[in-house]
């Protein structure tokens, strides 16, 4: 279960409103997914479907992970307890 977002947009867009600030394009399947996290028992569920390309990152992003939303937009967030935190879409790249 989804413990805590890192920007309003994400929680928006889990809440079923609409974000300006993100491309209109990516929010619904941005929703799929985070609904996805929301219910992973455990991080290793999220590697289905393999579309998801779960990673853990590095540099100034070590200790989160990630999950894909399209090539250019990211789900990121921390395990804690087996429960993501800090949850956020971003275009990190």
């Amino acid at each position: 279960m989804i413990r805590s977002f890192n920007c309003k947009e994400t929680q928006k867009i889990f809440n079923r409103l609409f974000s300006k600030k993100l491309p209109q394009d990516i929010q619904m399947k941005a929703r799929q997914k985070l609904l996805l996290a929301d219910a992973a028992a455990d991080i290793t569920d999220l590697r289905i479907p393999p579309g998801n390309r779960l990673e853990e990152l590095k540099d100034d992003r070590k200790g989160q992970h990630s999950i894909r939303i399209n090539a250019q937009w990211r789900i990121c967030f921390t395990r804690e307890y087996g429960n993501p935190y800090d949850v956020e879409i971003t275009d990190y790249h």
